[in-house]
This record gives C-alpha cells, sequence and structure tokens, in this order.
C-alpha cells in the first residue's frame, strides 16, 4: 500500500470528492519530511528555500523570510529587542535607507501598515510580502528586500531614535484592557517559564534606552542563516528560475561560521490547578477561562494525523453542546467555546472559554466543567458525533474541490509552519483522501474518551474576569471540588438531545416563473424578473470551485421610523435572530445545517433591507430554502428568548460605558452628525423602552414581500441547476396580497445630520487604567451631484492619498504614531437620485497624549500643503498603483464582483439597465486615473475638502482623566505668576 502523494490529480477533479479513492490506513506509516509540492532545499549558508508555482491570483506572489528568532530569546536587559529589530528592517538596511523598502512596496502597489508586513512572536519573526510579478525586476527586488533582512539591517543610533516613537506607541496601543488581560492570561500560564516574562512588545524601560549597540548585538548573534528560510508561492512560469534569484540575492550573504543552537525553555507541569480572579475595570464584560496545558503533539505518522481529527471531533461536539446550554432558559453563560491552541514551542492548551453576565463567572464556571465532566461519565452519542462527522467532512470536501484555486498565501502560511514548527505538508488531495478514509471509523466512545485530557490536577488554569469583584479565587476552589465530587458520585445526568427535524421546507412551494430575462454581455450577468416581482441577477465565475455568494436588498429601513418606535424596531434582527429567523431555532437548525456549506444573515439598515449567503454549489439548494424560509416565517417572541437577548444587549452596553474608547467614539459622531436619535448610542433607559412584539413584527414585514426585493448571485453556479432553485425558493416566495414597505428610494427620508460650519477641538478625558489617547480629525465632504460618479471614485484616491502623506510625516519623519487611517464616511445619505452627497474625510491615529494637539496640527499643515503645494509625481504615481493592484486581485473574487453588481443597482444613475449603470461606473473610475496628476489632485483637494482645510474641522482627542490632584496642580500653575515676570 502507498502512502505517498500520488499524481491522480486529473482525474480526482475530473470525478470529484465523492469518486476519491480511499486509502487502505497504515497508522505507522511516517509522513515525509520534504514538503509536498514545492521546489525544497538549502543553500550552502544554511538559508532554507521553499519556492511553489500557483495561479492564484494571477501574476502576484507571497514572499516570506521565517526567522526561528523571537523574544524568548532576549535576556534582561534586551525585552523587547526582537520587536525593534523588526521595525528597523523596514526603516533602513545595507541598501535601503530612509524608509526606502516602504517606499518600493507602495510604488508597487503593496501596501505597508501596522501589523501587515512583519510579526514578532515569543519563538519567531516572520517578514511577509505580497508583491506584483507583472514586470520581471519586481520579484528580484522583493527578494533582495528579504536577503536585506537576513543579514543587512542596519542599527545606527539614528535609525533606532526614529523608530523608537513607534515602536513605543504600539507599546501604548497594548496597554489597554484587552492587551492587560492577555498579558496577565499570559504570565498566568507560563508561570515558573522563561515565556512568563519575554512578551514580545517587551518593556516600556528597554523601548525607551535600549543602546543600539545591544540591539546591534541581538540581531548579530540571532539572525543566522541556518535559522532562516524564504519562502515564494506564487504565479511563476517556473520554480527554477525564482530558486536563481534567491541564489543571486542570498548565496552572497553570510552569518558566521557557527550558528547558535537555539535553546528550548520547558514550560513547568503543575497538578495543583493555578486561580485568577483578574479584576479589569474596562472590560467588556464578565468572562471565564479554563485552560489544560500538555506537551504539544508532534504530527509525524498517520496515527498522528488520525489522532489530531479525534480531538477535532471532540471540540466541535464539546462546542455544540455549549452552544446550545448559552440558548436554554436562564442560560449560565452568553457563549462558550472550547479551541486547541499551540501556545510555544513546546507547548499547547485546549482553551474554554465563557462570556456571562455581571456576577455569573461562578455559575458559568460551573457549568463549563459540569459539561466537560458529563463527557468523561457518559460521553457524546452517536448522533452528536455524526453531526461533527459531516461537518469535517464537508470542510475537507470544500478544500479539495478549491485545491487549485488556493490563494498564495494560505499555501506560503503552510510552508512557513513547516520550517518553524515541523508540521508536514502532505498536499491537499492526500489529506482527503486520508480523511475521507478515517472520519467514518473514528467511533463516539473515542471521541469521547479526549475529555480525560481535561483535568483539573493537570496543569489546569482556571481565570475569571470581571469589571469589579464578586468571586474569590476560595469561591473557585470551592466549585473545582464540587465538580469533582460529583464526578466520583456519577451524580451529573446524561446529556438530553433535543429533536431535529429532517427537512428545512416542509412543503416544497409551487416555483415561479420568468417573467423577463437580460443579458447583460459587460458584466457576464443574467437578470430575471420572477412572477412573484423578484428581481434575480446571477453571474457565474470559476474563480472558486466551491463558492456562490449572494446578497438580497430592498429600499426602506431604520429612517422611516419614528423616534418612538426607533429604539424597538432597531433590535428586531437581534430579537428575531435568537427565537429563529428561518423557521427553526438557532441551536436546531445548526444541526440541521451539519455537514452543510452554508451560511445564510440578515440586516436592517437605515435606508436598505438585506439578506446575504455564503455557500458551496452543492448546497445551493439549502440555502436558498433558508431565504424562502426568512419570508415565509412569522416570529413570535416567547419570553425565554427575549430574556436573554435582552440580558445580553444590557450588559453590551455596561461594558461600553466601562470602554473609554466609547466615550470618545459616541463624542465624534454628536460633534459630527447631531445628537439626532439615529446615531446616539443606545442606553440602558432605551433598551427597558424596546417592546419585543413590536420589534418582530417589524422584522415579519421587512422580509415579506419579495417584489421589492432585488437579489444578486455570484459564483461556481451551473444554470441548469440553479435556475430550478432559483424558481422553486426564490420564485415560490408567496406574493403579498398588500404591497409591504414599497418604497421609491427618491422619497426615503434622509438621517438627520449636519458637520459643523465651525472649527470644533474638543478633549474627552476618560477614567483609564493607563494613559491611551486616539485622535480624529474630521473635514466635510460635499460631492456635486453633476460629476457624481467621478467625485466618489476621486474621494477614495485622495482618502488614499491623504493617509500615505500622514504616515509619511507622522511616523517615518518625526516617529511618534504606529499607524494612521484615512477613512470616508458617505453612508449617512438617502440613495436619491438627485442632490448631492455629503459626508466626511476622517483622519485617525493614537499617540502619546502629551503631544497630540501638535500632531493633529503637523496633519492639518500636511493636508494644507496638499491642497496648496498639490502632492509630487510619486505620490499620485504610489496611489493609482495601490488602488490598480487592488482593483486587479478584486476581479479574481466572487465578492469584489457581487459588490460591483450591487453598486451598479444602487447607484443613483441606475435607471432599469445594470448593465448602462456597471459600464458608467468603470468608464468613471477610468477617467479619474486617466486624468489624476499632481495638478488635478490638488484641484481636487481643494474642491471637495474645505479650503483651506483649517478653516472648517472638528477634532476630538481621547485623554486620560488626570486626578485631581493634577488638576489643581495645572490650576496652580496657570494662575501663577511667571518666573520671568519683572
Amino acid at each position: 500500500m502507498d502512502l505517498l502523494p500520488i499524481d491522480n490529480s486529473q482525474i480526482a477533479k475530473k470525478h470529484g470528492f465523492r469518486s476519491l479513492k480511499l486509502v487502505n490506513v497504515d497508522l505507522d506509516q511516517e509522513f515525509q519530511h520534504q514538503p509536498f509540492g514545492v521546489d525544497y532545499g538549502r543553500l550552502d549558508n544554511g538559508l532554507t528555500y521553499y519556492v511553489r508555482s500557483n495561479p492564484k491570483p494571477r501574476l502576484r506572489a507571497a514572499l516570506a523570510l521565517a526567522v526561528k528568532v523571537g523574544s524568548v530569546l532576549e535576556e534582561e536587559g534586551e525585552r523587547g529587542v526582537a520587536h525593534i529589530v523588526e521595525h528597523l528592517a523596514f526603516s533602513a538596511t545595507k541598501k535601503y535607507t530612509n524608509h526606502d523598502i516602504v517606499k518600493f512596496l507602495e510604488s508597487i502597489g503593496a501596501e505597508f501598515g501596522a501589523c501587515q508586513n512583519a510579526v514578532t512572536s515569543a519563538d519567531d519573526t516572520v517578514y511577509e510580502l505580497f508583491v506584483p510579478i507583472d514586470k520581471p525586476e519586481l520579484l528580484s527586488q522583493a527578494i533582495s528586500v528579504l536577503a536585506e533582512f537576513s543579514s543587512e539591517i542596519r542599527v545606527s543610533k539614528d535609525d533606532l531614535e526614529k523608530e523608537r516613537g513607534a515602536v513605543m506607541e504600539e507599546y501604548r496601543g497594548n496597554r489597554n484592557a484587552s492587551g492587560r488581560m492577555q498579558d496577565a492570561h499570559w504570565a498566568l500560564m507560563m508561570e515558573g517559564s522563561k515565556y512568563a516574562e519575554r512578551l514580545p512588545i517587551g518593556l516600556e524601560k528597554v523601548i525607551r534606552t535600549v543602546s543600539s549597540e545591544t540591539v546591534k548585538q541581538f540581531y548579530k548573534k540571532w539572525y543566522h542563516l541556518h535559522n532562516m528560510a524564504v519562502i515564494a508561492v506564487g504565479d511563476f512560469p517556473d520554480t527554477e528560475s525564482v530558486v536563481e534569484l534567491i541564489r543571486t540575492h542570498f548565496e552572497g550573504k553570510n552569518s558566521g561560521p557557527d550558528p547558535p543552537i537555539i535553546p528550548s525553555f520547558p514550560v513547568p507541569s503543575h497538578e495543583d490547578p493555578r486561580f485568577s480572579c483578574f479584576v479589569e475595570s474596562e472590560a467588556a464584560g464578565s468572562a471565564v477561562m479554563i485552560s489544560y496545558k500538555m506537551p504539544a503533539d508532534e504530527l509525524k505518522t498517520v496515527k498522528d494525523y488520525r489522532d489530531m481529527l479525534v480531538e477535532s471531533m471532540f471540540l466541535h461536539a464539546l462546542n455544540q453542546r455549549f452552544f446550545k446550554i448559552s440558548r436554554r432558559k436562564d442560560p449560565p453563560y452568553f457563549s462558550c467555546s472550547a479551541a486547541s491552541d499551540a501556545l510555544v514551542s513546546p507547548l499547547k492548551a485546549y482553551i474554554m472559554s465563557s462570556t456571562c453576565k455581571e456576577k455569573g463567572t461562578l455559575q458559568a464556571l460551573e457549568s463549563m466543567l459540569i459539561e466537560v465532566a458529563r463527557v468523561q461519565l457518559h460521553g457524546f452519542s452517536e448522533r452528536e458525533v455524526s453531526v461533527v462527522r459531516a461537518l469535517l467532512m464537508s470542510e475537507i470536501e470544500s478544500a479539495y474541490l478549491e485545491r487549485d484555486q488556493m490563494q498564495s498565501t494560505s499555501l506560503r502560511d503552510e510552508y512557513i509552519q513547516h520550517f518553524i514548527h515541523n508540521e508536514p505538508v502532505i498536499g491537499i488531495e492526500y489529506e482527503a483522501q486520508l480523511q475521507k478514509s478515517i472520519l467514518p471509523y473514528i467511533s463516539a466512545s473515542e471521541v469521547s474518551k479526549y475529555a480525560e485530557k481535561l483535568q483539573t490536577s493537570c496543569s489546569c488554569v482556571l481565570k475569571t474576569i470581571e469589571p469589579q469583584a464578586s468571586a474569590t479565587v476560595d469561591d473557585l476552589k470551592k466549585v473545582v471540588l464540587k465538580i469533582n465530587n460529583l464526578e466520583k458520585e456519577g451524580s451529573i445526568a446524561p446529556w438530553d438531545d433535543e429533536y431535529i427535524p429532517e427537512e428545512i421546507v416542509n412543503i416544497k412551494p409551487d416555483p415561479g416563473y420568468i417573467v423577463e430575462q437580460i443579458d447583460y454581455s459587460n458584466i457576464g450577468a443574467t437578470e430575471l424578473t420572477l412572477s412573484n416581482g423578484m428581481r434575480v441577477c446571477y453571474k457565474c465565475t470559476d474563480f472558486f470551485d466551491d463558492q456562490v455568494l449572494f446578497t438580497g436588498f430592498s429600499y426602506g429601513g431604520l429612517s422611516e421610523l419614528p423616534e418612538s418606535e426607533y429604539f424597538s424596531c432597531s433590535m428586531g434582527s437581534t430579537i428575531a435572530g435568537e427565537i429563529g429567523v428561518f423557521g427553526h431555532k438557532p441551536s436546531v437548525l445548526m444541526e440541521m445545517l451539519a455537514g452543510k456549506r452554508v451560511e445564510v444573515g440578515t440586516k436592517l439598515g437605515a435606508y436598505m433591507r438585506t439578506f446575504s449567503g455564503d455557500c458551496s454549489p452543492s448546497d445551493l439548494e439549502t440555502a436558498l430554502q433558508l431565504v424562502y424560509q426568512l419570508f415565509t416565517t412569522n416570529v413570535i417572541p416567547g419570553e425565554e428568548e427575549v430574556k436573554i437577548v435582552m440580558q445580553m444587549a444590557e450588559e453590551a452596553v455596561r461594558a461600553q460605558e466601562r470602554d473609554p474608547y466609547t466615550a470618545f467614539a459616541n463624542r465624534v459622531k454628536e460633534i459630527n452628525y447631531g445628537n439626532s436619535f439615529f446615531f446616539r448610542p443606545i442606553r440602558l433607559s432605551d433598551l427597558r423602552k424596546v417592546d419585543p412584539v413590536k420589534a418582530c413584527e417589524y422584522f415579519n414585514r421587512c422580509f415579506k414581500d419579495p417584489s421589492t426585493f432585488t437579489v444578486v448571485i455570484a459564483g461556481n453556479i451551473d444554470p441548469t441547476v440553479a435556475l430550478p432553485l432559483i424558481l422553486q425558493y426564490l420564485g415560490g416566495i408567496p406574493k403579498s396580497p398588500e404591497a409591504i414597505f414599497h418604497y421609491n428610494r427618491d422619497d426615503l427620508k434622509g438621517l438627520p445630520f449636519k458637520f459643523p460650519k465651525t472649527i470644533i477641538r474638543d478633549v474627552v478625558r476618560s477614567p483609564m487604567v493607563e494613559a491611551q489617547c486616539s485622535v480624529q480629525l474630521c473635514f466635510p465632504v460635499v460631492l456635486k451631484n453633476g460629476t457624481m460618479v467621478e467625485e466618489i471614485h476621486c474621494v477614495g484616491f485622495l482618502s488614499k492619498l491623504i493617509e500615505t502623506k500622514i504616515v509619511q510625516v507622522l511616523r517615518f519623519k518625526h516617529g511618534q504614531i504606529y499607524s494612521a487611517c484615512v477613512s470616508v464616511f458617505l453612508g449617512g445619505n438617502k440613495p436619491s437620485r438627485t442632490g448631492d452627497v455629503r459626508g466626511d474625510v476622517s483622519i485617525n491615529f493614537s499617540c502619546d497624549p502629551e503631544i497630540s494637539s501638535k500632531l493633529v496640527d503637523l496633519a492639518l499643515d500636511e493636508v494644507v500643503h496638499l491642497q496648496e503645494e498639490g502632492p509630487t509625481d510619486q505620490d499620485v504615481s504610489t496611489v493609482l498603483e495601490i488602488e490598480q493592484r487592488a482593483h486587479e486581485n478584486g476581479l479574481q473574487e466572487n465578492y469584489y464582483w457581487l459588490e460591483r453588481i450591487l453598486r451598479s443597482y444602487q447607484s443613483r444613475i441606475y435607471s432599469g439597465d445594470v448593465g448602462t449603470s456597471f459600464k458608467i461606473q468603470d468608464e468613471g473610475r477610468s477617467r479619474v486615473r486617466e486624468t489624476l496628476t499632481p495638478s488635478t489632485a490638488q484641484s481636487a483637494l481643494r474642491r471637495i475638502l474645505p479650503y483651506p482645510c483649517k478653516k472648517q474641522y472638528t477634532v476630538v482627542i481621547l485623554m486620560p482623566q488626570a486626578s485631581r490632584f493634577k488638576l489643581l496642580r495645572s490650576l496652580f500653575k496657570q494662575n501663577a505668576p511667571s518666573r520671568d515676570a519683572k
């Protein structure tokens, strides 16, 4: 029996997953270390390389330099240095200076951003690039950049000083509630090991004061080519030429004769569980985490792979139970899940986490432990395991069907894991054969037996998180003791399964028929008008074999409601979703959909009601059945379902009130859009006025009349199969006897918002555990109706131009921010075909509170400079290149086409012919690209933004609330006479 990958891909592709041959499973068979499907080797200087040709996406390459060097290798005075090296790599090398690498990436359309191009962990550092390769020199230059990272990073005193501010800002951003909780949990998990004190972000003192010599020594000591691998996966005509490029750029690099041995740092086990009651005043809510640490499993043989499948089935089955418990009467938690997580090189953990109501952590902990004990005593039922088996089979089938359409970035990540963690790469064909051969023979008893690994006496860590202390460590110990005694006594009852119907649709509807059909050759799409009035536009693509996407929309939404009804109706989707908008409770539907790849969701917006779906072509019927159920189900609120939803909503509101960023965001909305109830945050007093009956009645009416809906479908559709399903389940939706929500889009009520006419600079001071500062600088935007198509495209280009320049100034020149984001908001406008479009362009960044106002002024100066002097030729070509590369990638994605067709229907220029609307928008984009020059960009900045921009803008700055002592001291300083006064 041959367990090695075999070349039957062409045969398998023709016959599909269901005809895929089974293999005779030899559990002792070892996987080859040679990774599948890749040109793999090592240069004489020790560098490992992986090169693979992959056509998705076209003319792109995903590159990486993986380095087995992380923060755990740092000495006490170096804590944070591994991360600083990563930053310096993009700042200056021997060949590239003054952030020339970033300029190069942006010039070829490969954006640079926070956490976008590199990441440092405890065990490794990985540099990643995603670049176009439609010009021969681009791939060579990108590989040369990785070669510079390997041994030529420049660590001068000036380089380090320029980058300290950016690193410090990243550190500060990590010191929010979420970061503090993660850091505390990490220290608790790793206690007794060096890992406990080697978080990649490092220490503030080291970031501020470490010398360039110390950073250089760390880099020279550990960055050895023997500890590195270059990975290149892309649309290459051949792999040999790429290997030669790697040789060209790397063979001349040397790291010294003796590569350092990377030491291992064991994490000691402990029989007694560790307990922690973490109080975090800014926490989003109360939560419980239970972690069971154990040595990481090696994946060397088929038996190891089989064990991994059993583990996955166990976690899926446990999560199904957790979900069902969360939907019961008076549940112990709002959500709960279990997962396996690789922590550090020698260690993994099963981690169970739940969110619960305030002062509910003990109840949540007890329920979580009881469920694990229940499985240990009684196991999972055959039905539970069969549901999970179908789910995993569906997942591997989807992966197999799309094996020729895997993205280069995904394949690159597999080879990174092979190098760093020695994970085998066996190829999706062979893995599909293995799973198909193994899964049917994994029994419920095997899956249940995995629960034995979850013992509180085996390196277990139990932790509660609360905004205000209610649980104590003694309380946690009592809960653990109680469950252990119940398990010993056998006093925990077996699991009680609920009834699961066989069919989603009990009585299949009579099919509708096509009233009109129009083919749009420029889109490659077909539009149908059905007998019930619903309009369906579908586009067949071959981007992904296992993907079909769809969205249906109808005009008329929450903006039509009076204030007295708004809050109730805005909760309609949430309340109805908890009850079951597809005719079945969510916990029941979950099992009914087991083994199928299908998701459908709904949204109630200001001006539109939408439903969206994502499914496998083989599950298109199920997806359309769910849409049929959506239109034919009357959701009736039950007392218990409503109680759960409102409890969750109240906890969310309380969490927002604790979060300093919520007060900041609310103030931004209040200043920029007015204090209308549409933009005002929901308060507890609003929730208490919510009428669940009214909410569900509104939701039912929102999805009742098919004649008002347009549905766009894009993906791997076979019309001979899909059309009968569309006619039956979409065409079969009953036509309403009376018009429901028939809105003319020109007559919709607009949201009441108006940007201030003056300059407003406001500071929001919030209590904070650690100082945070966030800035939002906004300018009003008015787009004129006559040139709307071009103006909308133009404002997109301008926002990217402003973002690029702000990063250059505030990060690369002054070194005071980590990242900046420029965004455009035009969503407050009703979809009318008349009138101008109003909105805003906002600049967001975080920084040191002490210099926030100074950085705002620098940002304003830069926008004024662009308006008065204009951008450079290089600035414009960079923005055009970034947009073009994003456009080229999008043309190979179903999501992109779905969005473009929807936008064509919803465009103010649409008047019954979506092909014409699509063409006009395409031509508008082309005209803007063709005419965008430094002078036209300057003119547009003056026309679209206030000119000069300093005459009308708003700034809101989030600052830590000063202590009363500091306030008194600052007041005294203001009133005290100057020392220089004569």
